[in-house]
């Protein structure tokens, strides 16, 4: 059993939680995942590492189905049956020279982590983070103080710039040489962004959020089509380099149990189990 040790809303549906998992804690790296099932009967949820602390690792999650909203109601204390990882290929971080690391709403939880890893390998580390509004953007803080230079979007001007990570990114490119990007956030975001650094032949890498369920290779639920070669984003990813990605096919796939998971969600507020469903 994996302890709760800490457990805080961050923003609406958004939540925050540390758990003392000192095996995965040990080995973690960025850009890696790892895998929980809450209990015996549970399904099996894969969540990006977001932070490491001792013997403890953060996740966080928006509430959007029936395993992530029966976690975002655990507390202090409260045990999870299994915590599998790290589990995916790190980020490929060295020193590049400037870099810049870019969250989209909940996909800023992967931030620190790379930037913090990037910056500690002697890189100029830009950071930008956006949300739809003011109300949505996380780790404001805390990418603030690893970063050498923090720049927040909004869709609806509510703070920092209105509009979007790649309107920033554009503008940075123009003005100077960046030498690697990372982009983490909903799949048509990730798409539009890396589609700025095209032109100017910067390295970018995106993390890739398919449909997975055993989280090492052998289910190929998870599989992508990265460079017109299918690749498992547990194994070989989950970052790609994003001017290779199939993004049109990786939005298709995302949506295959919509349905599935929208009976789940309903069994498991009307008192159910809610096993017959996913949230990935």
């Amino acid at each position: 059993m994996y302890l709760v040790e800490e457990a805080t809303q961050l923003a609406d549906r958004v939540f925050q939680m540390w758990i003392t998992a000192p095996q995965v804690a040990r080995h973690a790296r960025a850009g890696q995942f790892l895998i929980i099932r809450l209990d015996e009967t549970g399904e099996r949820v894969p969540l990006t590492i977001s932070a490491v602390r001792g013997d403890q690792v953060r996740i966080i999650f928006m509430a959007v189905g029936k395993t992530t909203e029966h976690l975002s109601s655990m507390k202090k204390g409260d045990a999870i049956s299994d915590v599998v990882g790290p589990l995916g290929t790190p980020s490929e971080i060295e020193r590049y020279g400037t870099v810049v690391v870019i969250g989209g709403g909940v996909g800023i939880a992967s931030t620190p982590i790379i930037a913090r890893e990037a910056k500690e390998a002697g890189n100029h580390v830009i950071g930008i983070i956006g949300a739809r509004n003011k109300d949505f953007l996380i780790l404001e803080d805390e990418m603030t103080e690893i970063c050498d230079e923090l720049f927040i979007t909004t869709d609806d001007g509510s703070k920092g710039v209105h509009g979007f990570a790649s309107t920033v990114l554009d503008e940075l490119c123009k003005n100077q040489k960046l030498d690697c990007v990372w982009i983490v956030g909903p799949a048509i975001m990730m798409k539009v962004t890396s589609a700025v650094t095209r032109p100017y032949g910067v390295k970018t890498f995106v993390s890739l959020n398919p449909i997975m369920v055993d989280g090492t290779g052998m289910c190929g639920s998870c599989r992508v089509t990265v460079g017109g070669e299918t690749k498992f984003a547990c194994v070989d990813g989950p970052e790609f380099d994003a001017h290779q990605v199939d993004f049109d096919e990786l939005m298709s796939r995302q949506r295959t149990y919509t349905d599935e998971e929208k009976a789940s969600l309903e069994h498991y507020h009307h008192g159910g189990c809610g096993c017959c469903g996913g949230d990935h």
